[in-house]
């Protein structure tokens, strides 16, 4: 082992304790898209604590934050998240679902994430006081990932200026490189407004905005047969326009998530989109107000970037999972269908798993680094760190926090976040983001090699936000 390995491993050792409790803080306070404001308080609070001065409200954006230490290149980012998702309320370490008084839940572990990445800024920060190293740390407090595009709203306002590499993760059954694109998307809402009547006595006088919503739906339907394969169309009504079947409903609104490959597919379906609601709006003579609400890019992977962090990914190693962690997550496994069993090796390729999985048999959970792969693949997903990695030279990885299986998304996932083998994934991932930030200071040439693969990318693919400068981040039931 290294000098530096010792060191941030001896680090992240001793402060185990501390970063535990920030990420249970954040779990026990599931916070919705842009209403983070207990975690992002917590969190700012604790970067005060560790001495980086911080910025609050950046971006226009109350949750957002940014924490600096140092001065002077380079410039080493880390982005943290600590958004939750709703209705995924669940009971920490169960192995049944098992809801509490929140409807909200970390479904996609981003306590987790945000705590990890907060770890290894503290860990790099140190490094630097320790050995009298000039550069710039930054930890960049994110919100709003699940369905707000925080980071993509931030990199609008220009955030991310002067920031030399970026550096996060993600948590999931495994341990990998996340060198794949992902899906870029648009999120609009479409509100139907026509005419209340009784449904019974004067009908021919109301013009139903549920009828054009579901319209609306049924043309989108007939639309999927004629998009490309990779694209995606979901959708949910988020108004109905009242409970009561007498009344011809005069409001009524459906929110549409569309994504494909590039910012410009999506684009292109999205104006088909809006055809078939103002076609739905002429056929129940009804007025149809499309709000634009968020976007996200497709990500851009830095290979060179990449085989550092995997370099470093390996250098953490994997501790040993105990009995009581691998009985556990022998539950977990046992809880979930025959579907997402069988799903689970597909699950760990979306997130840059190489291997033919042989490793896994007889088990619950990896004890294995995936080799470094630089193959093409498309994540099914979307993430606003693809924002961030048309104007950074950007990476993560992903390291294992729950049993073989677990989906995003679901109360499996939930009830992992705070259990022992989910911290020693944080960290684990925060050692290796950790000893690349190092890597990147104490060696100017491979930062510069970096530099150049993003600038030759850059040179030839100029970025445009795909979110319209006047629309506002909003929050969950805005």
């Amino acid at each position: 082992m290294s000098t530096v390995s010792k060191f941030t491993k001896d680090y992240l050792v001793k402060n185990k304790t501390k970063f535990e409790e920030v990420s249970e803080y954040i779990f026990n306070h599931p916070e919705t898209r842009f209403e983070e404001y207990a975690s992002s308080e917590f969190l700012a609070n604790a970067c005060e604590k560790e001495g980086f001065t911080v910025e609050r409200g950046v971006a226009g954006i109350e949750t957002a934050c940014v924490a600096t230490f140092g001065s002077g290149k380079p410039v080493i980012g880390f982005l943290g998240e600590f958004d939750a998702l709703s209705g995924l309320s669940q009971e920490p370490n169960k192995t049944a679902y098992e809801p509490w008084e929140t409807s909200n839940g970390h479904g996609c572990g981003h306590n987790l994430l945000g705590t990890g990445a907060f770890a290894a800024a503290c860990a790099t920060k140190r490094y630097l006081e320790e050995n009298g190293i000039s550069g710039t740390v930054k930890f960049f407090g994110c919100p709003g990932e699940e369905g707000g595009s925080g980071k993509t709203f931030m990199v609008r306002e220009g955030v991310f200026e002067g920031v030399d590499t970026a550096l996060t993760w993600h948590p999931s059954p495994g341990n990998s490189i996340m060198g794949f694109s992902s899906l870029a998307n648009y999120q609009v809402s479409f509100h139907f407004k026509g005419i209340s009547s009784h449904a019974a006595n004067s009908p021919h006088l109301g013009r139903s905005a549920l009828d054009a919503v579901e319209l609306m739906n049924v043309g989108v339907n007939y639309l999927r047969e004629h998009v490309i394969p990779e694209a995606r169309i979901h959708y949910a009504v988020t108004n109905t326009g009242g409970t009561s079947p007498n009344v011809v409903q005069a409001e009524a609104e459906v929110l549409y998530l569309i994504r494909s490959p590039k910012v410009n597919e999506v684009d292109d379906i999205y104006k088909r989109v809006c055809k078939i609601a103002k076609g739905a709006a002429m056929m129940t003579e009804t007025e149809v107000t499309i709000k634009f609400d968020k976007a996200c890019s497709n990500y851009i992977p830095n290979r060179s970037l990449e085989k550092i962090l995997h370099k470093n990914l390996l250098e953490a190693g994997i501790e040993a999972p105990t009995d009581e962690e691998v009985a556990y997550a022998e539950k977990i496994w046992n809880s979930l269908t025959q579907g997402e069993k069988e799903n689970y090796l597909d699950l760990l390729k979306g997130f840059g798993y190489s291997g033919d999985g042989s490793e896994f048999e007889g088990k619950y959970l990896s004890e294995s680094i995936s080799p470094y792969s630089e193959r093409d693949g498309l994540l099914s997903g979307s993430t606003d760190v693809s924002d961030v990695s048309w104007v950074v030279p950007t990476a993560q990885l992903t390291a294992s926090t729950s049993a073989l299986g677990t989906p995003l998304h679901t109360w499996q996932m939930t009830t992992q976040g705070i259990s022992s083998y989910a911290h020693k994934g944080m960290l684990r991932a925060a050692e290796a983001m950790a000893l690349t930030a190092i890597q990147l200071i104490n060696h100017p040439e491979d930062l510069e090699k970096v530099k150049q693969e993003f600038r030759a990318f850059q040179a030839k693919n100029p970025y445009t936000c795909p979110i319209p400068k006047d629309v506002k981040p909003t929050k969950l039931n805005q």
